[in-house]
Formats: C-alpha cells, sequence, structure tokens
C-alpha cells in the first residue's frame, strides 16, 4: 500500500524541513510514501474562491479506489494505537492507496469532505499547516512501529 499526503501551501518550511524529511523517510521503511505539495491560491479572492480553487486542484490528485484521510479539527481524535489499526485494516483490504489531505487556511469545500472516507482531528487545537504536516509524519512513522511491535511507541 502506497501513501500520499497531500497539503495546501508553500514546500516544508526551512525551520522544520529536516524533521519531516527524517520522519518520511523513517516511514519509506514500512511503505511507499511521498508528499504532494499543491500550491496556495492566488490573487485576491473571497475565502470560499480560494477553497473552492484549491479544492479542484486536490480532488484533481485523487483516484477512484483511494482511501481518502481528511485532517480537519471537527473529525474524529484518534490514538497512535487506533491509527495504527486504521493502516493495518486498509493493508488488509488490499487499498491500493491510502491518501491524508491537508487542506489550505481556510479548509477544504464541501466536495472533498464528502470524498473522505475518515475526517481525523489532530487535536482540539488549531495548528500552523507546517506542524501538522510533521505530526501527521510522526504519527505515520509511529503507526508503523506499533504495527511491527518495535520499541519506539511506549505504553
Amino acid at each position: 500500500m502506497k501513501i500520499v499526503a497531500i497539503a495546501i501551501g508553500k514546500r516544508h518550511d526551512s525551520d522544520i524541513v529536516a524533521a519531516v524529511d527524517d520522519y518520511s523517510q523513517r516511514v519509506q521503511r514500512y511503505s511507499a510514501f511521498e508528499w504532494q505539495i499543491l500550491p496556495t491560491a492566488k490573487g485576491k479572492m473571497a475565502p470560499d474562491e480560494i477553497k473552492r480553487l484549491e479544492s479542484a486542484a486536490i480532488m484533481s490528485q485523487l483516484k477512484d479506489d483511494d482511501y481518502i484521510v481528511l485532517l480537519d479539527e471537527r473529525g474524529s481524535q484518534l490514538s497512535s494505537n487506533e491509527l495504527a489499526a486504521m493502516l493495518e485494516r486498509q493493508d488488509m483490504a488490499a487499498s491500493k492507496r491510502l491518501v491524508f489531505v491537508i487542506g489550505g487556511a481556510y479548509g477544504v469545500a464541501d466536495e472533498v469532505m464528502r470524498r473522505a472516507d475518515l475526517t481525523w482531528s489532530l487535536s482540539k487545537l488549531v495548528f500552523p499547516h507546517q506542524l501538522v504536516r510533521l505530526i501527521l509524519v510522526e504519527q505515520l512513522y509511529r503507526a508503523s512501529t506499533i504495527r511491527r511491535g518495535e520499541p519506539y511507541h511506549h505504553e
């Protein structure tokens, strides 16, 4: 199963790029993994128009058989063990691609929300998008080690 993380915004921030790259390489020990960074909509537009354009860019990257996890503060919270179990279920279901979506500053349009198989909230707190990327990839690594029974995660 390939894991893809789609994020709207600029390339990884130089202050956190080393950590994101480190965890991305760690995840690749367990699964094929890649980032797709899509640009923020530019120009003087209303937030709804920005959200519509960014969501169209996201939708263009999705395949019909992808399992989509949308990161959104209104979603369900998962423990690291629950995330590991979800990864295991998708692996056992022979999902070709597991796609995590991080929308832009204004979120995503309803069509992306409807397309998501799971909406996941990292916290009730709102984080900067660059930090969400780091948290996501670290949690993917943690979940991978849990699945293998490796000692990274402590109960």
